[in-house]
């Protein structure tokens, strides 16, 4: 394949990404969407897809930091999947708040917007969105862990929308939506369960007079409210095919 052909295989695919695609239906979502919830749920499946969840919770910090005027300077996912990200500015005040409160809601927040976009038709484009997010990552990781996870991650963000057929490309894309929703609260549990003060409840509860548990209360509502959104959305379309497959 010489340069011309790539330069306009890739003006083709770009361009089909933006187009209107079919919308995903039938047994094929159904299944999907159950394949990813019980992937979060089995712990060996788990191990594989979590640095998914753990960078969608680092990047909320970046990004809401960042909306708070906050500066970005880097983040690190380390080998157990935990991870830190280093904004300067301000010690304490709303800024820090909303950038510490950020994390463990986030991967619900984009996993309900994913799914939402990807029932739309529109999976080709929460790629696009991807590959731009993580290639701006890239450049403010701060181990060489990190740029493997996120490598790994460009990699097989990147073959899926080269080589995906836009009939079943929104249907991956919902799945990996359903990923990140549930593996948002199996993360805040995990956070419940051990209460680390290190973690963000505790990091809140030292920045400000409300006690950890409070923020735990407030992180609780704030990854339930995208949940009912995604379950609405998954249930109009998914509903159908599963009475249908029942039948």
């Amino acid at each position: 394949m010489d340069w011309y052909t790539l330069r306009d295989h890739l003006l083709d695919r770009l361009s089909a990404s933006v187009a209107a695609q079919p919308v995903p239906t039938g047994a094929w979502l159904v299944t999907a969407v159950a394949v990813a919830a019980v992937i979060v749920v089995v712990p060996p499946l788990w191990v594989v897809l979590r640095p998914l969840v753990t960078v969608v919770h680092e990047l909320g910090h970046a990004i809401v930091g960042i909306l708070c005027g906050r500066r970005f300077t880097g983040f690190v996912v380390s080998a157990d999947m935990s991870g830190h990200t280093v904004t300067s500015g301000r010690p304490r005040g709303i800024g820090l708040v909303l950038t510490t409160i950020a994390g463990y809601p986030m991967p619900a927040l984009v996993g309900a917007g994913v799914i939402a976009t990807a029932m739309s038709g529109r999976g080709d484009v929460v790629l696009l969105v991807a590959l731009i997010l993580l290639l701006i990552a890239l450049v403010r990781s701060r181990s060489i862990f990190t740029v493997g996870v996120l490598v790994g991650l460009l990699v097989g963000v990147g073959v899926l929308w080269w080589t995906g057929d836009v009939a079943w490309t929104s249907t991956v894309v919902a799945a990996a939506g359903v990923v990140l929703l549930v593996g948002s609260w199996r993360q805040f549990a995990a956070v419940l369960g051990h209460g680390d003060r290190s973690d963000d409840p505790g990091a809140l509860a030292r920045i400000t007079p409300v006690p950890a548990a409070i923020w735990s209360l407030l992180m609780a509502a704030l990854i339930a409210a995208p949940t009912w959104w995604a379950i609405r959305t998954l249930v109009l379309v998914v509903g159908p095919a599963l009475s249908a497959i029942l039948r």
